[in-house]
């Protein structure tokens, strides 16, 4: 069974509740002060409880993400593979040497609300892992072919890239049950609002359970590289995607927001475009990242504050999409990142940034699926077919 199955969360339920039921059956047959019924009455509270604890570990997992599979929570990180390039033009899915790998995790069976059909009429969504080059960092991730991949007669075609990154903590799941991605790319496509594009779901916490908040740890995870590198190089050797950053666009909501405007403005030679949704300027340090991401460099934490590149680095040529709520607490802050960038971009039109505001809503997936359709159909039409 997956690590994130309910099938093992309802059989430790199970197991906890017969447990239950057997200590207080045989509990008075063991109340003898022997050797034999001593370590019967140890053993089943030993056993009742730790199938507590463990349904309670399972569902705050679950909840949260903090691991994805067995392979996650036993092997963090993972063993390292040499990237070997192999382009698959005829199909979706990955070949042998590919840096891409086919895999079971994720959950994504189950899902129960995906598109039905063949995937030359709704598309398909792989479940694969893939296993860096650069970072030395492995993850498991969706992705998301469009029919027009399927079709014959577009078979030498590429295809822009939309990379969805989730929150923190959050697992790639995320994207497909509490936030419906690849069901609202699905809608929009169908009614005409978002063209063919292939959509990459992962999460920020590629060295789980830390929050690297996607930047290069010195001594530490090389997140950043996974996501600037290691992924763009890997899906280029796996399918048939477009080379040009005008192709490529990156969107996320909460922490996975933040890591998509601060990569798109870090690497507009990788992203032409970026979306974030609820997200953060400034690197935040707390309990959750292990404590400094920058090893106390100052001059380090400024390239990755976004407002600091603004004041201080030339503009770079870029579409960011900033998207929040008015009834948001860091709603003042954002709308003064907003007027400085569009500032900005009065003297770089090719720097431009626009902002969407709902009147209401919290930092929650409620407002995230609000936002969703809008976000998309910007991205889409800033994703161009080179």
């Amino acid at each position: 069974m997956e690590l994130t199955s309910d099938a093992l969360v309802n059989s430790l339920l199970a197991l906890g509740a017969a447990a239950l039921l057997a200590t207080l059956w045989l509990w008075p047959r063991l109340a003898r002060q022997r050797p034999l019924p001593v370590l019967g009455r140890i053993g089943l509270l030993t056993v009742t409880q730790v199938s507590v604890l463990a349904v309670l570990a399972l569902s705050v997992n679950n909840t949260f993400g903090f691991y994805t599979s067995w392979h996650d929570l036993l092997d963090p990180g993972g063993a390292k593979l040499t990237l070997t390039s192999n382009e698959n033009h005829h199909g979706g899915t990955p070949v042998s040497d590919s840096p891409i790998q086919p895999t079971d995790e994720g959950g994504l069976e189950g899902v129960t609300d995906l598109p039905k059909g063949p995937p030359e009429e709704v598309g398909k969504i792989e479940s694969v892992r893939l296993i860096g080059k650069e970072s030395g960092l492995s993850d498991q991730m969706f992705v998301y072919l469009p029919p027009e991949y399927f079709d014959p007669k577009l078979a030498m075609v590429r295809f822009p890239v939309l990379l969805t990154i989730a929150g923190f903590p959050g697992t790639t799941l995320h994207l497909v049950k509490e936030l419906p991605v690849p069901q609202t790319v699905w809608e929009l496509h169908k009614a005409g609002k978002m063209a063919p594009a292939i959509v990459v779901m992962v999460r920020p916490t590629v060295a789980p359970p830390r929050n690297t908040e996607c930047v290069d740890v010195p001594g530490g995870p090389r997140t950043e590289s996974w996501f600037a590198k290691d992924v763009p190089e890997a899906l280029r050797a796996t399918y048939r995607v477009s080379r040009s950053p005008s192709s490529w666009g990156v969107l996320g909501y909460s922490a996975g927001g933040s890591c998509a405007m601060r990569l798109a403005m870090r690497f507009p030679d990788v992203f032409g475009s970026g979306a974030g949704m609820h997200g953060e300027f400034k690197v935040v340090e707390d309990q959750f990242t292990g404590g400094s991401l920058f090893g106390g460099d100052k001059a380090l934490a400024d390239q990755s504050d976004l407002t600091w590149r603004l004041q201080n680095l030339p503009a770079p040529n870029l579409s960011l999409l900033v998207v929040s709520t008015r009834t948001e607490t860091d709603y003042p802050e954002t709308v003064k990142f907003v007027e400085l960038a569009q500032q900005v971009s009065a003297a770089n039109p090719q720097f431009k940034v626009e902002s969407l505001y709902l009147d209401d809503g919290g930092h929650n997936f409620d407002s995230w699926v609000r936002e969703l359709p809008a976000a998309l159909e910007w991205m889409s039409a800033r994703l161009t077919w080179m």
